[in-house]
């Protein structure tokens, strides 16, 4: 029993023995492992060198944001509005110039007209209220809207026809600002149909979509465009006709300014409806005049 004990101790000294000489030898050979750790340092540098970027980049201010062009430097966006005595005009009015209150730069000119109640063929519905506004707009003197001094000469502007009954989206003003002659734009609600206004094919009018008389020269609402004030003051004798057939008065301005394939689209190229033909429905007062013949009537202090 001692003796086999002894030959296992001598096996596994031996045994012992060989693997220390065989560690003693590899330690001698070259090793391959130099590439990897190479690899490994240049990843870390790579990415200290981005964090020190990143680093740097949170130190340095942010950069100013774009500012919008100061108001002075916009174009003034004058609004020529007909308007006449009816029971809701001050209610139009209101909704109007709170509109127009949110659009920089704009110059609104108020002209009374019609008396509520009468036609139309009396006097041509706000024409002479538009003509005398491009009359003052060009130094032909007269006071518009309580202004007395037309712009300046070399004031950049446009013109825009807005009644007082329509519907406004702030956006359209800003759609005009920069008209260079004609610009124009669909209106809703309009002529029987959706919406009226120029169809646009490659960035260029190339008609009108509209049902009522289309062969007019320019089949636009007056809501449907804006004119530029230099063009304006260029072409003095542009104005509108009194005496134009129904439906023409668009045409009777439109075509001592601009030919129709000049016109400058908006809007998305005509695709975006930014103003509605609205009326207001006329408010019925039947009990109001039974309560007045009874002597009971609303207060007529209480201005409406």
């Amino acid at each position: 029993m001692k003796l086999k004990l002894k030959n296992v101790f001598l096996a596994y000294f031996l045994v012992s023995i060989a693997g220390l000489l065989y560690a003693l030898v590899q330690l001698g050979q070259p090793c391959d492992c130099l590439p990897p750790l190479r690899a490994a340092a240049e990843q870390l540098r790579q990415k200290d060198l981005r964090i020190s970027q990143l680093q740097a980049d949170l130190r340095r201010p942010p950069p100013a944001p774009a500012q919008p062009p100061e108001p002075e430097a916009l174009p003034t966006i004058y609004v020529v509005t007909p308007t006449y005595a009816r029971l809701v005009q001050k209610a139009e009015l209101v909704r109007l110039s709170q509109t127009l209150s949110l659009v920089p730069r704009l110059h609104w000119l108020l002209a009374q007209r019609l008396r509520e109640g009468e036609p139309g063929w009396v006097r041509p519905r706000g024409v002479e209220q538009r003509n005398r506004a491009l009359d003052w707009l060009r130094g032909g003197g007269g006071a518009v809207g309580g202004e007395k001094d037309p712009p300046p000469p070399g004031t950049r502007g446009v013109v825009y026809f807005a009644d007082d009954d329509n519907t406004y989206s702030r956006e359209l003003f800003e759609e005009m600002r920069w008209t260079r002659g004609v610009s124009v734009w669909p209106v809703g609600l309009v002529g029987g149909l959706r919406f009226e206004g120029p169809r646009v094919q490659d960035g260029r009018v190339v008609g009108f979509h509209t049902a009522w008389e289309p062969n007019r020269p320019f089949p636009l609402d007056m809501a449907g465009f804006a004119v530029a004030l230099p063009l304006l003051l260029a072409k003095p004798n542009a104005q509108f006709d009194a005496a134009a057939p129904r439906g023409h008065l668009e045409s009777s301005l439109l075509s001592h300014l601009v030919d129709p394939k000049d016109l400058e689209p908006r809007a998305a190229n005509c695709t975006r409806v930014l103003v509605w033909h609205t009326r207001t429905e006329k408010p019925k007062m039947k009990q109001e005049e039974q309560l007045q013949r009874q002597g009971r009537g609303s207060d007529p202090a209480v201005e409406v």
